[in-house]
């Protein structure tokens, strides 16, 4: 079963991108785009709740 975690291992800030890049097999540059064009909507908040609901991955 796949599951969602922040990966540390290539995270810029939280992990939180790298970790759904992860998860949906994409690159994290998509998917930090994303958040970025996301933030300008006005959803910043979106990547802080995701950042702490998120587990970090342990190895």
């Amino acid at each position: 079963m796949k599951r969602l975690y922040r990966n540390l291992n290539e995270a810029k800030i939280g992990g939180v991108c790298a970790g759904l890049g992860d998860y949906f097999n994409i690159d994290p540059v998509i998917i930090r785009l994303a958040f970025l064009l996301f933030i300008f909507a006005g959803g910043g908040i979106a990547y802080l709740v995701a950042w702490i609901i998120v587990p970090q991955k342990t190895d």
